[in-house]
C-alpha cells in the first residue's frame, strides 16, 4: 500500500490530493485540498513573485504538510506551473519552499503540463476526437486529440490572472478592454498552425475558471450536486449566455452569481474569455467539462510506473 500525494502549485491556487493505492491497484482519494494563493499576482513586466503572494503560498503549503505528514508510506510529487516557470526569482523561491515547507518543488514545462492534462482527460472521459483546454491563472494549455491520441499541444502564457491584470478593470469591464483582450487571444489562436484541425470538435474544458462556467449553469438548472461537473456538457448557446451574464455584471454583482466563488469574481472574465473565444474560433457547438487534469495525470503516470514494476 502506498499513499501517493500530488501538490499542484498553480498561478491562482495550490491544490493537494492524496490517493491510497492498494497492492491490488485499487485507489481511494483520502485528501483533497485547495488554497487560493494567487501566486502570479502583480508579477508585472519584471516577472517576479511578490512577497505577499510568496507568504500566502508558504502558509498554504505548511497547512498541507500538517495534513499529510503522518500518513504511512507517503510518496509525494510536488509540481509548479506557469507563475513559477516564468519567475525571474524562481531559484530563490524554490529554495525558500524547501527551507520553510520542506517540499521539493519540480517546475514543469508547459509541454509536460499539457501531457498530464491529456492523461487526466483520456483516462476518465470517453472522448475520441476533441480539443482540450486548461485555463489556469497565468497559462493556458491546448491539446488536439485525434483517435484518443495527443497529436499537437501548446502552452501559452496567458490565464485568468494575467489577462485580467493586462486588459480588464477589476469592477466593471469596458468594451475597449474586452475588445483588446479578444483581439490578443484571436492573434494567438491564428498563430497556432494546427488549431484549425480542431474545427467543429468538442472542447474539453479544465481549470478553475472553466469549471466555474459549468457550476453557474448547473446552479441555474437546479442540480443538487452542482459542483460535480465531470462529464457535464454545455452547448455553445448556453456558454455564451453565461458569459454574457458575467461580463454584464460589476464586481459586487459577480460575487452574488450562484456557482461563482467570491474569491474568483475579480478574474473570472479573464478566465472565461479564452474558452468563449475558442468556441467561436473552432466553430464548436459544445463544451465537455473535466474535473481530472494535471494531478490526475500524474497519478495515472504513477499507477503505470507501479504496474510496470510489478508492485500492483
Amino acid at each position: 500500500m502506498e499513499h501517493f500525494g500530488v501538490i499542484d502549485l498553480g498561478s491562482n491556487s495550490v491544490r493537494l490530493t492524496v490517493t491510497k493505492i492498494e497492492d491490488d491497484g485499487t485507489v481511494e482519494k483520502v485528501l483533497s485540498e485547495k488554497e487560493p494563493v494567487r501566486l502570479s499576482e502583480n508579477m508585472g513586466a519584471e516577472k517576479t513573485l511578490k512577497q505577499p503572494a510568496i507568504e500566502r503560498t508558504l502558509k498554504a503549503l505548511d497547512k498541507f504538510r500538517e495534513l499529510y505528514k503522518d500518513l504511512p508510506n507517503l510518496h509525494l510529487r510536488a509540481v509548479a506551473t506557469a507563475a513559477t516557470r516564468m519567475a525571474t526569482n524562481q531559484k530563490e523561491f524554490l529554495k525558500l519552499v524547501k527551507k520553510e515547507a520542506g517540499i521539493e518543488l519540480n517546475v514543469i514545462t508547459g509541454a509536460t503540463e499539457a501531457h498530464y492534462d491529456y492523461l487526466g482527460v483520456i483516462n476518465s472521459l470517453p472522448v475520441v476526437n476533441c480539443v482540450i483546454m486548461d485555463t489556469g491563472g497565468a497559462s493556458t494549455e491546448i491539446i488536439l486529440v485525434q483517435n484518443r491520441r495527443s497529436v499537437d499541444s501548446i502552452s501559452v502564457p496567458l490565464g485568468s490572472v494575467n489577462l485580467s491584470e493586462a486588459f480588464l478593470d477589476t469592477d466593471k469591464v469596458s468594451a475597449s478592454g474586452l475588445f483588446r483582450l479578444f483581439t490578443a487571444l484571436e492573434n494567438i489562436y491564428n498563430d497556432i498552425w494546427w488549431l484549425d484541425k480542431g474545427k467543429n470538435l468538442p472542447i474539453v474544458a479544465l481549470g478553475g475558471s472553466n469549471r466555474t462556467l459549468a457550476k453557474i449553469q448547473r446552479r441555474q438548472d437546479h442540480f443538487k450536486q452542482y459542483w460535480d461537473i465531470h462529464g457535464f456538457r454545455m452547448t455553445g448557446k448556453q456558454t455564451n449566455e453565461v458569459f454574457d451574464q458575467v461580463i454584464s455584471a460589476d464586481l459586487a454583482q459577480r460575487k452574488e452569481i450562484p456557482g461563482l466563488a467570491k474569491e474568483r469574481a475579480d478574474i473570472i472574465i479573464g478566465g472565461l474569455s479564452p474558452v468563449a473565444l475558442l468556441l467561436r474560433h473552432l466553430d464548436s457547438d459544445r463544451l465537455i467539462f473535466s474535473q481530472q487534469g494535471l494531478r490526475d495525470g500524474i497519478l495515472y503516470e504513477r499507477l503505470d510506473e507501479l504496474e510496470r514494476k510489478g508492485q500492483i
